[in-house]
């Protein structure tokens, strides 16, 4: 596996030169291009600036993000989650910008994200975009949110054509690359793992800080018991909302004992724990099991995990086994790139603005059905 290193999530230092050499489509640019990218389509908000130089290699000057924590037991409601946008917006791009080294007139384009995600949070972020783009005379470029995780993925890792499992907290997709469109091979038939992972952990209690899904994942490493639940596969799709529900019913059963209460470790009692273990090892196999289908469907040798879930280390290890056997290999990167950010955004937009593209003002828009294989991948042969 290639894993990048932790970092803050306020904070997000510098990186190096990143080599690009996957889109042959882009001729080398005769000058540098500077990209401001926001994102805001769920609770994470995160401005970046990213510059993709002479030679072809990118950098990425700065990735700030912020995220809205609820408290334990709490989801993050949109009209709240689009609240702490609008306060947290100024403080975050000014942090992005001044760690850039650069100003908003040095930028070529101001991108956005234009879809899916929560409605009123990304109307939140394309107004600030709109704003600055008047503000500053630049163009602005729309993106699709599932194309930036893609797009992010490939440059930090260096893989070619992999099949791409997109897992995080709205999303749920087995992806793979075909004439200038991301093809979506199978997908979550209602709820996305994401999804699952945090309303469970709502249930058990589990802080929200720094996520659910995390503190998900800490807890199942003290899991002891595989407790059954149901394996919903569905050719190449999976269902996620009966797998919750079975798991929540463990939670009211007479052997079940909450976080905080005493029991003797010798009784045959089930454990939050348990549960966490139980749930992640159930649907972290389902995606494993189609996302090897993909593989063997297109021949690729190659996996790229990106989302949120996509940070899973145990997601990671078990899609790592499947490629070995295979001969294969995983790609993921680590909380800075797999979590939304704003330099995803910014790298996607940019790549776009290279071939030509740019959203009008009267149709800088947002929506909340952005389907993955509804963009134009002009940049890519």
């Amino acid at each position: 596996m290639r894993l990048g290193t932790p970092s803050s999530d306020h904070c997000i230092s510098n990186m190096a030169l990143l080599r690009d050499s996957r889109n042959p489509r882009l001729t080398s640019p005769k000058k540098p291009f500077l990209a401001l990218g926001l994102e805001g389509s769920a609770n994470k908000l995160g401005a970046g600036v990213i510059k993709h130089n002479e030679d072809g290699s990118t950098t990425v000057l700065a990735n700030i993000r912020h995220t809205y924590i609820t408290p334990p037991g709490e989801g993050f409601l949109p009209r709240d989650t689009a609240q702490h946008h609008r306060e947290w917006a100024n403080k975050v791009i000014k942090d992005a910008v001044s760690q850039a080294g650069i100003s908003m007139h040095d930028l070529d384009c101001i991108c956005y994200t234009k879809g899916p995600g929560m409605g009123a949070p990304l109307q939140s972020v394309a107004l600030v975009a709109r704003t600055l783009a008047i503000m500053f005379n630049k163009p602005l470029v729309g993106v699709n949110h599932c194309v930036g995780h893609i797009e992010m993925g490939r440059e930090i890792t260096g893989a070619q054509n992999p099949v791409v499992l997109y897992v995080s907290g709205g999303n749920t997709q087995v992806i793979a690359y075909s004439r200038q469109c991301y093809r979506i091979f199978g997908e979550t038939l209602d709820i996305a793992v994401g999804n699952c992972l945090d309303r469970f952990a709502r249930v058990i209690n589990l802080s929200n800080d720094p996520s659910p899904g995390y503190n998900i994942e800490q807890e199942a490493k003290k899991g002891k018991r595989l407790v059954p639940l149901p394996y919903a596969t569905k050719g190449m799709d999976v269902s996620l909302s009966g797998i919750l529900t079975s798991v929540e019913g463990y939670t009211m059963n007479e052997r079940f004992r909450p976080i905080g209460v005493p029991y003797n470790p010798e009784d045959d009692v089930i454990t939050p724990a348990d549960l966490c273990y139980s749930l992640q090892e159930t649907v972290f196999a389902m995606l494993v099991e189609i996302t090897e289908r993909a593989m063997a469907h297109i021949g690729s040798t190659e996996v790229l995990i990106v989302g949120g879930v996509g940070c899973n280390e145990r997601l990671q290890e078990m899609m790592g086994i499947m490629a070995q056997e295979r001969g294969g290999q995983v790609f993921a990167t680590d909380e800075r790139f797999c979590i939304d950010n704003g330099i995803m955004i910014a790298h996607a937009g940019l790549l776009s603005y290279r071939t030509g593209y740019h959203t009008p003002l009267e149709k800088s828009t947002c929506t909340q059905r952005f389907r993955t294989d509804e963009v134009h991948v002009a940049w890519r042969l």
